[in-house]
């Protein structure tokens, strides 16, 4: 039987560009959590950050040995960007959308969602987070 997971990913940029987080809940079958992401990656979009969760998503699949994910975003111009809906135009989101599409490849099924903001709050959380504690220092 496949191994499938869902991915919740979520970038958070305080200005555009400006200090950036992302979050990142992978859960099982059931529901339960099996890990969770939160990380400061700088100053960058949020265009940047919503694909950079994306990628730190998939990756983790990949080490937890899925062979299905499900993916649920609230940006949806990546959504629509990886479902090949809009094209990629912006030079800095090129090489991520590439990333992306390489390690999509390594499932044997994936399924990609816009979902409601309100849906996504566990990984919303800790991009906010991971902005929140950076600024600290």
């Amino acid at each position: 039987m496949p191994k499938r997971l869902v991915i919740y990913t979520d970038g958070g940029s305080r200005g555009n560009p400006g200090p950036s987080g992302i979050g990142v809940v992978v859960c099982d079958e059931n529901g339960e959590t099996v890990r969770n992401v939160s990380k400061y990656i700088g100053e960058t979009t949020n265009n940047v950050a919503e694909y950079t969760a994306l990628i730190y998503g998939l990756q983790e699949a990949l080490i937890l040995r899925a062979d299905e994910v499900i993916i649920n975003c609230d940006s949806e111009l990546m959504v629509k960007q990886v479902k090949k809906e809009y094209r990629v135009k912006d030079k800095g989101l090129k090489p991520l959308s590439g990333q992306v599409e390489h390690l999509l490849s390594g499932f044997s099924k994936y399924e990609i969602n816009h979902i409601d903001r309100s849906l996504n709050k566990g990984a919303d959380r800790l991009a906010d987070k991971a902005v929140g504690e950076e600024s600290l220092f």
